[in-house]
């Protein structure tokens, strides 16, 4: 190679490494747009998505009721109306005093709120990379 050629293909490689912070701030400001476009259409699909269900969610409690006042009425069938209605709210005190139980234990095991095993894990590891600790995994 000749000096000239040298010198020209120097340059273009201190041309290039001079461009490449602002070509990699550009490569970011793009990856952040996608991002964020993509961010807002996930956004507006779960929106709906939670709007849909939290209405199938009401027209199911208005279910729920119309069902059981539906079982009110057969048992007033059998029973008169007054007995027959605090049968139906001996039953559903029943139901909500059991699913309130059932709740309150399944709340309790998930006490604290804390991935403590993964906390666990994770400490071990960075031990581990110190070489303060045994890696068992």
């Amino acid at each position: 190679m000749t000096d000239d050629v040298k010198v020209k293909s120097s340059r273009s490689l201190l041309t290039l490494i001079k461009d490449l912070p602002t070509q990699l701030i550009a490569l970011v400001k793009a990856e952040l747009a996608q991002l964020k476009a993509e961010m807002v259409s996930k956004a507006i699909h779960a929106g709906v998505g939670i709007g849909l269900f939290a209405f199938a969610g009401l027209l199911a409690f208005f279910l729920l009721a119309l069902l059981i006042t539906a079982g009110v009425l057969a048992l007033a069938l059998v029973f008169p109306g007054w007995l027959a209605a605090l049968l139906g709210a001996a039953g559903l005190a029943i139901i909500i005093i059991v699913l309130v139980l059932v709740g309150i234990r399944w709340f309790k095991k998930g006490m604290p709120p804390l991935p403590t095993k993964t906390i666990g894990s994770v400490k071990e590891d960075v031990n581990a990379i110190r070489g303060m600790g045994k890696y068992d995994h």
